[in-house]
């Protein structure tokens, strides 16, 4: 199917409209998963009559739509104007090109100097260069938070999954031609969006702030102050596997759950004038919870790397390859007393059936692998079933967790465990890919499964289906949080999806 754009201003602007309207009457809140936005045109299309030959226009506009209100309540300060190099007037411009893009010297022979000079106008960063990897870097670096970009609709359906994927705030605008050269783009189209404004605008919470507080939480000093002392080899051991390596997902997710609901760091509302954001606040309580839900996950590592007689994680000894089995199991045994001491000094004693029915389900998931013996047939759907008890929990408990300290409510519960499901899911599925080559297996995973439902398949046949199924319950996981109404919230989980899947 051919890309079609609007032929004429006068179409492109009641599109637009319609578009826009369209989105606002469902009340949508950013960000939108790709399959979501390809679902809204069709029906936009549909309701309309239009060519299916818009499609790729239309979802630009409708993401738009969506992403106007958020992308106004960020102040100028904070924007990025990303223009193509292509709006130039190739025969006489007078711009240099560097690394960065082109240094244009407004000689006034092409729209870049005046979108540029109404951009200067209001603080808001301006660059002329191709694609938006350097725009999500720019965000990386907390240059800036938002971006209103304008360029071709094949760059755009590059771009796309990765402004999605990052939950940034942005509009795109895109070029009426293509050709990479002496393009064109409806001007007014830009200069109606670069100036709006809400009343109230916001500050996004900066989550490399809470990773950064989560770590200074699993220092010695700060661990000594919530643990039992180490005194003893078990004490000493159990402190020592606390501190080593881990990417301490969990606890930065309870965190970054809490800030998200609570707004209580520096996603706050700021009248206009005022740039100073509100401070980073985590409460102890928050942190101690936290510091529980890791003890658990160290505990069940323990644990589990003597059942699969794993010699080595984080690049170093397991704990039973140092201690012995015994004493690993003693070990384990006391990061979970541990856990559970964090969470009944805590004033919500709630968490701690949430992290009783986690225990409970982990290990069922973790019985029904340990029964399974090599050779013994599986399907696909018992190895999600037991991904289901065994992998899905931990992520659970950790969104839940902080949503629970944060005072939330029963839908967002329920939201969180068909994302934590679909998660967990897609997370253990990528892991069993380094199952690929092996010829033999000790556990039921997903690849032995495809092997046995296909058994004249390649290996490259096999990856292709594990992978499938992957983004299956990639795209099932970012619809999940359809109903969730916090911004933060949604956006923390969509950027998290794409961090822990490492796509």
């Amino acid at each position: 199917m051919d890309r079609a754009i609007p032929t004429t201003y006068k179409e492109r602007t009641r599109l637009r409209k319609l578009a826009h309207d369209f989105v606002s009457d469902k009340a949508l809140q950013p960000p939108v998963p790709l399959s979501d936005l390809e679902a809204l045109a069709s029906e936009f299309i549909k309701v309309y009559q239009l060519d299916e030959g818009l499609r790729d226009w239309l979802m630009v506009e409708l993401h738009n739509g969506v992403w106007l209100p958020m992308v106004a309540s960020i102040p100028y300060e904070r924007r990025l104007l990303l223009l193509p190099k292509c709006l130039r007037d190739s025969q006489r411009c007078e711009g240099e090109m560097d690394d960065l893009g082109l240094l244009c010297h407004r000689c006034g022979r092409c729209v870049i100097p005046d979108l540029q000079t109404l951009a200067d106008r209001h603080g808001v960063l301006s660059l002329v260069a191709e694609g938006f990897t350097s725009v999500i870097e720019l965000i990386r670096q907390h240059v800036v938070d938002a971006v209103i970009g304008v360029s071709c609709l094949d760059s755009l359906e590059k771009a796309f999954p990765l402004l999605v994927s990052h939950a940034v705030p942005g509009i795109a605008v895109a070029l009426n031609d293509g050709g990479c050269k002496d393009t064109h783009v409806d001007i007014d189209y830009v200069m109606e969006l670069l100036p709006q404004l809400s009343a109230e605008t916001i500050t996004l919470l900066d989550y490399d702030a809470i990773r950064e507080k989560v770590n200074q939480w699993f220092t010695p000093e700060a661990l000594a102050c919530v643990m039992t002392p180490a005194t003893d080899i078990t004490t000493r051991a159990s402190l020592e596997w606390m501190l080593c390596g881990g990417s301490r997902w969990r606890p930065f997710l309870l965190a970054a759950v809490y800030a998200a609901i609570t707004r209580s760091s520096s996603a706050c509302l700021l009248p206009k004038g005022r740039k100073k954001p509100c401070p980073l606040v985590l409460p102890d309580e928050v942190m101690r919870a936290a510091v529980a839900v890791e003890c658990f996950h160290k505990a069940s590592l323990v644990h589990d790397d003597i059942q699969d007689h794993d010699p080595e994680r984080y690049g170093q000894p397991t704990v039973h390859i140092r201690y012995g089995e015994a004493m690993a199991i003693n070990i384990g045994d006391l990061l979970l007393g541990e856990g559970y001491r964090l969470l009944a000094s805590l004033k919500n004693k709630e968490l701690q059936g949430v992290v009783a029915n986690a225990h409970v389900s982990l290990c069922l998931g973790q019985g029904a692998e340990l029964a399974w013996r090599s050779g013994q047939k599986v399907t696909i759907d018992e190895v999600l079933q037991i991904f289901r008890e065994k992998t899905v929990p931990a992520f659970e408990v950790a969104l839940s967790l902080g949503l629970l300290s944060a005072g939330g409510d029963q839908h967002t519960a329920h939201v969180l465990h068909n994302y934590s499901e679909a998660l967990g899911i897609a997370y253990q599925l990528k892991d069993d890919l380094a199952d690929i080559y092996r010829e033999q297996t000790e556990k039921p995973s997903a690849v032995h499964a495809m092997r046995m439902q296909y058994p004249d398949a390649s290996d490259e046949d096999i990856k292709n289906k594990v992978n499938v199924l992957i983004e299956d319950y990639h795209t099932r996981a970012l619809s999940s949080l359809a109903e969730i109404d916090s911004f933060e919230l949604k956006r923390l989980l969509f950027q998290a999806t794409e961090k822990i899947l490492e796509r």
